[in-house]
C-alpha cells in the first residue's frame, strides 16, 4: 500500500535532500508544501494547513525560519495537533539542540498521540557553503561570536538520512536522535580547515553578540531578525552543545560525516571561489 508522506519547506536544506530519497522508495508518494507549492503552505498563515495535510499519511515537520525563535513552540504545536485531527499518523520533527523553544516543541510532539520521531540537530556544516557563511568564506573572513567555543557540525546529508528512516522504517518511532558529526570544531578550527582545502587563508575574527548584531544591521539585515539571530547565538554557543552524541550511529548504523570530506568536495566545486 502506498504512502504519502508530506514534507515542508521542500527546497530547505535539509527538505531537498530528504525528497529525492524518499522517492527511491517505491511504496512513497512525496508532496512538498511550501509558500510557493499547490496548494500553498505558510506557516504565518494557518488557513493553508489544512489543505497542504489532506491525505498525508505521514508528515516531516520543518519550522521556517528557526524552531529556536520565540513563538515557535506555540505554532508547530497549532500544527500538529491539526495533523493528528486530519488523520496523520506519523510526525517526524526536525529540532535544535540546546534551545529552550525546540525543547517545548519536542514536549508537544512526544505527547501528541501521534507515531513521532525527534531528530535534534547540531549546527549544520552546510551553513558554510548552502547558508550565511558562504560570503564570508569569499571575503577570507568568518566573524562570528561564541569565541573558542566547540559545535559538533553536523552533515545535512546525514540528518536527511536519519529523516527518511524515521519516515519508513516502524523501528524509529518513539525515539530522539541526537545528531552531531564526529568532531568537535571552533570557528577557528572551521576557517582553517577550509583555507587549507582551499589553498588560501580563511580566519576567524571573535566578535561580540553586539558587534555582531551591528554588522548583521550594516548589511541589510532587519533589526528584529538580527534580535533573534543573536537570541539563538546565545543559547547555543555558549559551550552547552560542546560533546558529541551517536545519533547518526543509533539511527543508521554507521558513523556520520566529517566535516573535512565535505571541505574537501565543496573546495573542488568552485562555491568558496572569491567573487
Amino acid at each position: 500500500m502506498t504512502r504519502e508522506i508530506l514534507v515542508l519547506q521542500p527546497h530547505g536544506k535539509t527538505g531537498r535532500r530528504v525528497v529525492p530519497l524518499l522517492r527511491a522508495h517505491e511504496d512513497v508518494t512525496v508532496r512538498g508544501a511550501s509558500r510557493g507549492s499547490t496548494p500553498p503552505f505558510d506557516w504565518e498563515a494557518p488557513d493553508t494547513w489544512p489543505a497542504a495535510l489532506a491525505g498525508a499519511d505521514a508528515a516531516f515537520i520543518v519550522y521556517f525560519p528557526d524552531i529556536a525563535f520565540p513563538g515557535a513552540a506555540d505554532r508547530i504545536g497549532s500544527f500538529i495537533e491539526l495533523a493528528v485531527r486530519s488523520g496523520v499518523g506519523r510526525l517526524v520533527l526536525l529540532s535544535g539542540r540546546g534551545e529552550h523553544e525546540a525543547e517545548k516543541t519536542e514536549e508537544i510532539l512526544a505527547g501528541s498521540g501521534a507515531d513521532w520521531t525527534i531528530v535534534r540537530s547540531a549546527w549544520f556544516t552546510q551553513n558554510f557553503s548552502e547558508g550565511f557563511l558562504v560570503d564570508a568564506i569569499h571575503s577570507g573572513v568568518i566573524a562570528m561570536p561564541g569565541g573558542d567555543v566547540r559545535e559538533p557540525f553536523v552533515d545535512v546529508d546525514d540528518i536527511a538520512e536519519v529523516v527518511v528512516a524515521a519516515l519508513t522504517d516502524d523501528r524509529h518511532i518513539g525515539r530522539l536522535y541526537e545528531v552531531t558529526g564526529p568532531r568537535l570544531l571552533s570557528f577557528a578550527d572551521t576557517a582553517k580547515e577550509i583555507g587549507q582545502a582551499l589553498g588560501r587563508d580563511i580566519v576567524h575574527v571573535p566578535v561580540t553578540m553586539e558587534q555582531y548584531h551591528a554588522g548583521a544591521v550594516e548589511h541589510g539585515v532587519p533589526a528584529d531578525y538580527a534580535d533573534l539571530l543573536i537570541g539563538l547565538f546565545t543559547e547555543t554557543l555558549d559551550g552547552r552543545n560542546a560533546r558529541l552524541t551517536d545519533g547518526v550511529r543509533a539511527a543508521l548504523g554507521r558513523e556520520p560525516r566529517d566535516f573535512a570530506d565535505h571541505v574537501k568536495a565543496m573546495a573542488l566545486t568552485g562555491v568558496w571561489d572569491p567573487a
